[in-house]
């Protein structure tokens, strides 16, 4: 079975390239490579594919760079003997333009040009969330009224994601922070002898910081992740288009219940981290430190107050507002791929961590200055 072959006979513009054989993806790429390299030492002005035995895609590309090779150089070449679909394909690939985009940009881009667009892009981002949270504001103001339309079993069905089919990951993270704040409290506190102050350490940091953080960081990528591949999904099937067409809002019927959902399940998760967070430094104090159950749950008692507990439901309760805006606003602005659900999932993880981690820098700061 005969590979790629060719024959060049050079005779100034009436030079003739003769192809014959097979012209298929699996020959050698390097023929067609050393056909370019002849053409531009010495351009021919005629291609015979009268003795083509098979053919594919491969062929026309060849083709195609002779031919955009030519026309560079104010060349005309003629195509003899090739089969009819050879030049039919040829012909579309002359008409239909390259689509902008579809190639990489090999153009280096300098460094404060970078933070330029950078800049640019996180200022519109900025104003694209603080519009979203408008608009989700309008939304809960319409279901006061009792004009906002969505459905009940979708409210429930997310409340059961996001409350019980979450438990099984936060009762391991915030059992697993509890241990290691104790055992670093241990480490720290032992060499003054003061291990029943480790119920002290972990309680506040559990109560004020950690069981809301640990929770909102898990519900960005969980939760937030999936209201944004959900919605972006509708986006790319044209879902959401086909509610404003008839005339319901997308915002009411998918962004509101997911709102409403997480505002009431977050403040609760958070409860339950806080218990199971603190338990799980009850472990280690009692397994390693000598301590009763008695003396260390007396010691929370008397190290955390109701002042830390709101601050922690309260940073709970915007976390939730928070994680629900950033992944319903990435995916009701995803593109229409596949590739862009994605990346609407990863912008709805990486905003809502960000948001999370600012807002509670925030509140550290404030609580320092009023002493709370």
């Amino acid at each position: 079975m005969s590979g790629s072959q060719y024959q060049i006979k050079n005779d100034g513009d009436a030079g003739q390239l003769r192809l014959s054989g097979r012209w298929t993806i699996n020959c050698d790429s390097q023929v067609a490579d050393s056909i370019l390299n002849d053409f531009r030492q010495e351009p021919f002005g005629t291609i015979d594919g009268g003795s083509i035995e098979a053919w594919d895609s491969s062929l026309v590309s060849l083709l195609l760079r002779l031919d955009q090779e030519a026309q560079q150089r104010d060349l005309s070449l003629k195509f003899q003997a090739f089969p009819q679909g050879v030049l039919e394909l040829l012909k579309l690939a002359r008409t239909v333009p390259e689509r902008e985009g579809s190639g990489k940009n090999k153009e280096e881009q300098s460094f404060l040009s970078f933070l330029g667009d950078k800049a640019i892009t996180d200022y519109r981002e900025a104003i694209s969330f603080f519009c979203f949270l408008g608009e989700s504001v309008k939304s809960f103001y319409r279901l006061l009224r009792g004009r906002a339309r969505f459905r009940a079993t979708d409210l429930r069905d997310i409340l059961s994601d996001t409350g019980p089919e979450a438990l099984p990951i936060v009762t391991l993270i915030s059992v697993l922070v509890g241990i290691i704040l104790a055992f670093v409290g241990a480490v720290q506190l032992k060499q003054f002898g003061a291990e029943i102050y480790v119920a002290d350490l972990v309680g506040i940091a559990m109560v004020r910081e950690m069981g809301c953080m640990m929770t909102g960081i898990i519900m960005a990528g969980r939760t937030g992740a999936a209201f944004a591949a959900r919605i972006g999904t509708m986006q790319v099937n044209e879902e959401i288009d086909a509610y404003r067409t008839l005339g319901i809002s997308p915002m009411d019927f998918l962004v509101l219940p997911r709102i409403i959902a997480l505002v009431i399940m977050m403040p609760l998760l958070c409860l339950y981290a806080n218990v199971l967070g603190i338990l799980g430094g009850a472990v280690i104090s009692i397994g390693a430190m000598g301590l009763s159950f008695t003396e260390y749950w007396q010691q929370t008692l008397n190290a955390v107050d109701m002042t830390d507990i709101s601050l922690g439901l309260i940073k709970a309760f915007i976390f939730g507002i928070v994680i629900a805006i950033t992944g319903c606003m990435n995916g009701m602005h995803s593109g229409r791929s596949a590739s862009a659900v994605g990346d609407a999932a990863t912008s709805a993880v990486v905003a809502g961590v960000v948001f999370i981690i600012v807002i509670d820098g925030l509140f550290a700061i404030i609580t320092s200055l009023l002493g709370i």
